[in-house]
Order: C-alpha cells, then sequence, then structure tokens
C-alpha cells in the first residue's frame, strides 16, 4: 500500500462527524471501525467497489477502471442508478490489462485508454479507479492522472481506492475524498439562489431522487448538486456555493458533509426519504437549514402547509392497506440508514417488524432502531441463511425485506419475499414511494401462489400403500400360484 493512500486512510478514519470514532483514543481511531479483508471475504464489497458505487451515478463522466476486466465486469447496471439525460456512466471502460502489464508496468496503458476515451466519447471528466493488480505492481494513477489532465485539457480524477484497502464502505469515503480533493470548489455555478442545497449519499437508486425532487421544487429549493445520484461533473464541481447539505444513507459519505463544513462552513444534517413522518422531518430540516442561512422565512410556513396536504393524501392512500397489513409480521435483513427508516415506514403501514439486521449500521443507526422500536428491539447483528430459514418456518415472520442474495432462502421456506435493496425496482422515497412500497408488500403478502405452493403435492395425501407398496407385498405379488 503507497504511503498517500496510507495517510489517506488514516485522515478518513479521523472523522469528526462521528461520535464513536471521537470516543476512541488517538491509537484505536486510526484502526477505523471496521475489520481489514481477510482473502475471499470481497464477496460483500472491496474498497474499489464501494469507491465504485459511490461515484458511478455521476452520469455524464467516463468512469475507467485501471485493472484487470473482471474488476470493471456489469457494476454499471446492478444498482439501477437512473440518469435523465447522459447515459456515459453505464459504458463499461477499463484497461484490461495482462500479464505482461503486471511485469513491465501499465501506466503507458492507462495513458493511451485516457487518450482514447476523450478523442470517443469527450466527456466532462474522466474518473479512474486503482484496482488490487495495479495497486500491487506500483502504477502511480496520481501522475497519469495529472500529466492527462494536462494534455488533454480534461480533469482526470485519480481514485485511489485498491479492493486491499478495506471494505466497502472505506471505499465510499476514498471516492468521497477523490471528490473534495480533485473536484468540489473547482468551478462556479451559473446562478446560486437561498434556497440551493446539495444531497449527499443518494444514488437516485431506480428513480427515488425524482420522486422527492417536486416536493423541493414546490417549496422552491433548488438541489444545486445530488452526490452522486443523476449527477452531473459541472455540478460537484460547484457544489461549495450551496447553503445547506443532506446527508442520506447514514455514514457512508459523511466526509464530504463534514469537510464542506469546515472549509466552506455549509451547515448538513442528516434525514431519511422512507415514510411519512421521516419524510416531514426531513423537509422541516431543510426549511430549518436555510432560513438559518439566509431563506425568507416563509419557506417554514409553506413547508408546513405542504406537509399537511402531503401527508393527509398519503394517510388516505394506504389506509386500505393498513387495514389488511395489521399484524403482519416483517423480517427486514438489510443495512446503514434502511435499518432503521424503513422499520418506521413499515410501522406507519400497520406491520410488526419482527427483527432487523445491523451488520453495516451505526452507533447512531442503532440508537434510532431503539427509539424506534423501543427497548425490546430486535437487532440482528449478523444472521447465518439456517437462521434465516428457521425463522420463516417457525412462521415468526410472515413475510422477509432483504436484498437479492438472501431471497432464495425464503423462497426455500415457502414465504413471501420482497427486494428492499439497491437492486430493486421501485422507488421507495418520498410520500409517493411510501405508497408504493406498501402496495408491494400487500401483492407480495396476498399472491395467491403462496397457497398453491404451500398445499401439499398430490401424491402426499394419497394412500402410501398405493404410492410404494412394501418388499413384502411385491414378493407375494410376483410369487406363482
Amino acid at each position: 500500500m503507497s504511503a498517500s493512500l496510507k495517510a489517506k486512510i488514516a485522515d478518513v478514519f479521523d472523522e469528526p462527524g462521528c461520535d464513536k470514532n471521537q470516543a476512541k483514543s488517538e491509537k484505536e481511531r486510526k484502526k477505523g471501525c471496521t475489520k481489514q479483508l481477510t482473502p475471499g471475504a470481497a464477496a460483500g464489497g472491496c474498497a474499489f467497489d464501494g469507491a465504485k458505487i459511490a461515484l458511478q451515478p455521476i452520469v455524464d463522466v467516463a468512469h475507467l477502471v485501471h485493472g484487470p476486466i473482471a474488476c470493471e465486469g456489469n457494476s454499471w447496471d446492478n444498482r439501477h442508478s437512473a440518469s435523465s439525460g447522459p447515459t456515459t456512466y453505464r459504458t463499461g471502460f477499463t484497461t484490461d490489462i495482462n500479464e505482461f502489464d503486471v511485469i513491465y508496468g501499465a501506466e503507458k496503458r492507462l495513458f493511451k485508454a485516457i487518450r482514447e476515451i476523450v478523442d470517443k466519447v469527450d466527456p466532462p471528466a474522466v474518473f479512474v479507479y486503482q484496482t488490487c493488480v495495479t495497486g500491487l505492481i506500483g502504477d502511480d494513477i496520481e501522475a497519469v492522472c495529472r500529466r492527462a489532465t494536462e494534455k488533454f485539457g480534461k480533469p482526470v480524477i485519480p481514485v485511489n481506492a485498491p479492493g486491499f484497502a478495506g471494505p466497502k464502505n472505506l471505499g465510499n469515503k476514498l471516492g468521497a475524498e477523490a471528490l473534495l480533493d480533485y473536484v468540489v470548489g473547482t468551478m462556479e455555478p451559473e446562478r446560486t439562489t437561498p434556497y440551493d442545497i446539495n444531497i449527499i449519499g443518494e444514488y437516485n437508486l431506480s428513480g427515488e431522487l425524482w420522486q422527492v425532487k417536486p416536493l423541493l421544487d414546490a417549496l422552491g429549493v433548488r438541489v444545486l448538486s445530488c452526490i452522486s445520484g443523476d449527477g452531473r461533473y459541472r455540478e460537484v464541481a460547484s457544489a461549495h456555493r450551496a447553503r445547506a447539505n443532506m446527508m442520506v444513507c447514514s455514514k457512508s459519505m459523511i466526509n464530504i458533509a463534514t469537510k464542506m463544513q469546515q472549509r466552506w462552513g455549509i451547515p448538513y444534517f442528516e434525514g431519511s426519504f422512507y415514510g411519512i413522518s421521516d419524510m416531514s422531518t426531513t423537509l422541516r430540516e431543510i426549511a430549518r437549514l436555510l432560513v438559518e442561512q439566509g431563506a425568507p422565512a416563509d419557506l417554514k410556513d409553506r413547508t408546513e402547509a405542504l406537509i399537511a396536504a402531503e401527508e393527509a393524501r398519503a394517510w388516505e392512500r394506504i389506509r386500505a392497506y393498513r387495514e389488511r397489513l395489521a399484524g403482519k409480521r416483517v423480517l427486514l435483513i438489510t443495512g446503514g440508514v434502511k435499518s432503521w427508516s424503513v422499520v418506521s415506514a413499515l410501522q406507519e403501514a400497520g406491520l410488526e417488524v419482527v427483527g432487523t439486521s445491523v451488520k453495516k449500521s451505526t452507533k447512531e443507526d442503532k440508537e434510532k432502531i431503539k427509539e424506534i422500536m423501543g427497548d425490546d428491539a430486535h437487532m440482528i447483528d449478523d444472521m447465518t441463511p439456517r437462521q434465516m430459514y428457521a425463522m420463516l418456518r417457525e412462521a415468526r415472520a410472515d413475510i422477509m425485506l432483504s436484498g437479492g442474495r438472501s431471497q432464495f432462502v425464503a423462497l426455500k421456506a415457502r414465504m413471501p419475499w420482497m427486494d428492499i435493496n439497491q437492486e430493486r425496482h421501485h422507488a421507495f422515497a418520498g410520500y409517493e414511494g411510501m405508497i408504493t412500497m406498501i402496495a408491494e408488500i400487500d401483492k407480495a403478502l396476498f399472491n395467491p401462489m403462496w397457497q398453491q405452493v404451500r398445499a401439499p403435492a398430490p401424491w402426499e395425501a394419497m394412500d402410501p400403500l398405493l404410492v410404494a407398496p412394501d418388499a413384502a407385498q411385491l414378493a407375494a405379488e410376483a410369487a406363482p400360484a
């Protein structure tokens, strides 16, 4: 690991926005909050994966992976981060290094790849991602990117987050550091308003940002930049002129919020777009911060009027669902902000949450779970597939909400399952998203196929003698008269 990468990781671990981290000694703080990856443990996501996930939704730039082609894979399309315009981010660019590059170095190959992208695609910027192999052979992507920037007159941004550096959450933060070091503050917006905000940690999964933006538009609040869902390079580069920041998705990119506060005095808060009450709280916090930063005071009154109208409409639309779903039990296997914000939304729908996973949740997330669910909150650190299966088969839950990797456990137990993670095809943010989520849960629970799947097979209800005669009977029938 290079000295510059070690220094950057140490800087990321010294996070003032994390109360748990600041309570540690200086020695313990340098170790970070997560264990280093062991060989074969990258299935949950490595640092490269985390950085790519965090930055890929900037839709108009070219994302070039400097490493073997397997590192690129099909990651540009597995999270359904939607774009309202450019689709450059959906093209996979990779240097596809080979054995000769490992021996002789691949910096020339990287430079040629950048030149080819600039000539053929002409994006506003190129993001270059370091991987394990190129990190181990010592390729200096910072130097190559610096030379390419001078040669081609376009920003070429190094993202130094090789997989061996640590887990996915660290990669999120290293990707954010690349934005802070090379992008944010390098351009000026065409205009500014007292209502400008940045949304940090929102990836526009299945278009969730688009369900929230009309609410902000109704208040006159402008999203100066979204980091990084449906983002544009120029918007991110001019994000330092916003009046307030909203932090979404737990603490995955908290370093952007804290360092923008330190450098440019932009206040931030952490909020959620999931659930009726949390959406309303988020709108109130946005209005409060903007008014404190100089926006007209009537913004608060207009916000309350919008909340009253939207809440009344949302409660009326889910009233019928609440009657059908009352008392149904949910097992929630997810992480981060969804471990508590989705719990709140499910309870508003009349559902009972029998357990929620906290494997990727912070100390603050766990405190919010206790606040929402009470002292009897069943928080699951790491539930094995066998435990999930037993919990479902014993009917302690009526449906499981999780990511795609857990769906087969529920299906094997012949229980309903719904995708709540990033691969889903439905947007659950905002008031409209709350209605969509409840409707999808209702569809899954009351799908008539479950009655057929759980029914005994025709041969299971037959006379055992007719199905499988014993050996004595067969011998008697076969004996000569």
